[in-house]
């Protein structure tokens, strides 16, 4: 089961040692968990051995042993518990934990790690307390609502697990100090306007100063507020209704 993790490399933000994400820095060891993401371990019945907790993610993840001795990951469904039985195929029972096609599910079902294409892996819906609902199915696609309001059309051939992940209380925890942002590889940002002026747009000026210039820039000088990129309008077709 220990080929499940890997260490997980520090890279401090740094490519070829040169800074490319300012912010990152420290963070305790940790290993990487390989999560199944594409439950396709079809037809065979697994049993849950273990809750554990993931470093690198909001949510548990569930230790899996299948029938045939294999062990894998997968993310933490709400109500499951040790000793559970889940299994993922083309059409299986609509219980907790167990995974298949979205054409296969009655409307209505709450689901999470959805693929976006079918056969990739679980690309949406993966984050703690998250659980999108089957609102439809119309034709070659599956009309999903997200918790953001946002209704979707995913492919009914895509795979996806029933229930609603655990943790969801997560989004009330509080990092207490300091000391623990740097656990998490969190390194302290100044403010542009307390820098220097060799080190910030924003910096320089006698006492107490402001931006100093008509909108507020990066650190190497770009505009940091209104439309800064390139809108990517190729999933639109895909969205029914924006969250907006």
């Amino acid at each position: 089961m220990n080929n499940l993790q890997t260490i997980l490399k520090k890279h401090s933000g740094r490519l070829r040692g040169r800074v490319t994400v300012r912010g990152q820095g420290g963070r305790h060891k940790r290993f990487y968990r390989e999560i199944d993401f594409k439950r396709n371990k079809f037809g065979m019945i697994g049993e849950v051995m273990a809750v554990e907790y993931d470093p690198g993610r909001n949510v548990d993840i569930l230790l899996i042993k299948y029938s045939d001795g294999e062990a894998r990951y997968i993310l933490a469904v709400k109500g499951v518990k040790v000793g559970d039985k889940i299994v993922s195929d083309e059409k299986t029972e609509v219980n907790l934990g167990n995974a298949m096609k979205l054409k296969n599910m009655p409307v209505g079902t709450l689901v999470h790690n959805v693929e976006l294409n079918p056969g990739r892996g679980g690309q949406i819906g993966r984050s703690a307390g998250t659980g999108l609902q089957l609102a439809s199915k119309e034709g070659e696609f599956a009309q999903l609502k997200l918790p953001s309001g946002e209704v979707r059309l995913i492919p009914l051939q895509s795979m996806a697990t029933i229930g609603t992940l655990a943790n969801e209380e997560m989004k009330n925890r509080v990092i207490g100090k300091a000391g623990r942002a740097r656990w998490m590889g969190r390194r302290p940002i100044n403010r542009g306007v307390a820098q220097d002026p060799n080190s910030h747009p924003h910096g320089g000026g006698e006492g107490r100063s402001g931006v100093g210039r008509k909108k507020p820039m990066t650190k190497y000088g770009k505009p940091a507020v209104g439309k800064t990129r390139k809108k990517n309008n190729r999933s639109n077709r895909y969205i029914v209704k924006r969250r907006k």
